[in-house]
């Protein structure tokens, strides 16, 4: 037999017993990897952060270089926009939990207040349709009775009301979370800034060492997969937040136009939601929509129309124009990558996964193409 047709086999046999025992071992080796993320939990947030905080910062790195670059202080503009970085989300964050929050627990708490009465005007409404009697005769009922299903509601957002509104004073009522918040929030502020403000030199040793003991074909490739992986995930990562935050700003400034309730809350949702990949706001919306249907079926068709026709433009004229180009999946394997994903690693999985689906893809395209000796597309 050829040695090279024999080493194949043997990688091959190899890989297909190494994907046999993780699929066996699959609960296992998921226990092992969130372990490993507690262990290294300072590191990996901090990481995050810093992730999230490269763009904001390069940005104000530019800024301030135009300004201060013939200065004497001209090598204070990363130090500078590692600041301004930082500071911006700390004003974000607090503004969400000083401005936002509160209207949002104020619109549940409303929503909560009204829902017997628009339950009951439902339940008035579908009982004198005389074409769903057939179907109450079938579920052996003579009328239909929605206060359980009401109660049901109730139940499930007064404790989305209460997480919201007792979920940090309990949490900092015990010394141990205390002490363990504090420790791993300023430890993790440590390292995203250290990686932030020394990303060139941290970037500079990781490529020494790759290049002191790795064959030149093999750093070659590291480096590519490195760089395809950074912007897949930088592109990704900036566009369903950007796309969040317009859709979630924009739909809440619609419903206050259209003076429709519940305008902070419905905002929150579509642009919260908007974060899972293709269908997010779709789910949004939906959700929405069953809120305002309660309140005027007519402003829940205005509301439909609005946010199809802000998406339609968010995703044609300002996601591109922003972000660039997508992650250049098609949509069939984003559907299946956030699937599995979900299924996986529950909402970690659905936000990361089509990132890592778009990596691989790519590789897997690429190595076709060179396979069949064609160009790269």
């Amino acid at each position: 037999m050829d040695k090279k047709l024999f080493k194949s086999i043997l990688w091959i046999i190899t890989y297909a017993v190494l994907l046999v025992l993780f699929i066996i071992q699959f609960d296992e080796v998921r226990g092992l990897f969130w372990t490993v993320i507690g262990l290294f939990q300072p590191l990996f947030i901090g990481f995050a952060i810093a992730f999230v905080l490269n763009r904001p910062c390069q940005l104000f790195s530019q800024l301030y270089d135009r300004g201060l670059g013939r200065t004497k202080a001209k090598n204070l503009s990363r130090p500078l926009a590692v600041a301004t970085s930082y500071l911006l989300m700390f004003v974000l964050i607090i503004a969400f939990f000083s401005l936002v929050l509160p209207k949002l627990v104020e619109s549940i708490q409303i929503f909560l207040n009204s829902i017997n009465g628009y339950m009951l005007n439902i339940q008035i409404w579908l009982n004198k349709q005389e074409w769903l009697a057939p179907l109450f005769s079938s579920l052996h009922l003579d009328k239909l009775d929605l206060s359980n299903f009401s109660d049901l509601i109730k139940g499930a957002l007064n404790g989305v009301v209460n997480t919201l509104t007792t979920a940090v004073p309990q949490l900092l009522t015990i010394t141990s979370n205390i002490i363990s918040i504090v420790v791993t929030g300023f430890l993790s502020i440590i390292f995203s800034v250290y990686m932030l403000s020394g990303k060139a030199t941290l970037l500079s040793q990781c490529r020494r060492v790759l290049k002191a003991y790795a064959p030149p074909k093999v750093e070659a490739w590291v480096t590519d997969v490195v760089h395809l992986t950074a912007n897949t995930f930088t592109a990704f990562v900036s566009g369903q937040l950007i796309e969040a935050c317009i859709l979630g700003g924009l739909t809440a400034l619609g419903m206050l136009f259209i003076q429709a309730d519940y305008a902070p809350l419905i905002g929150v949702i579509v642009g919260a939601t908007a974060l899972i990949p293709m269908v997010g706001a779709f789910l949004g919306g939906a959700v929405a929509a069953v809120l305002l249907i309660m309140v005027s079926p007519l402003k829940t068709l205005i509301f439909l129309i609005f946010l199809l026709c802000l998406q339609q433009f968010e995703g044609n004229v300002i996601y591109p124009r922003v972000v660039g180009n997508n992650v250049g999946l098609p949509a069939i394997w984003v559907l299946a990558a956030v699937t599995v994903g979900g299924g996986l690693f529950q909402f970690v999985g659905i936000l990361v996964s089509v990132p890592v689906a778009s990596v691989l893809y790519t590789l897997l395209r690429r190595d076709v193409h060179r396979r069949l000796g064609e160009s790269k597309v």
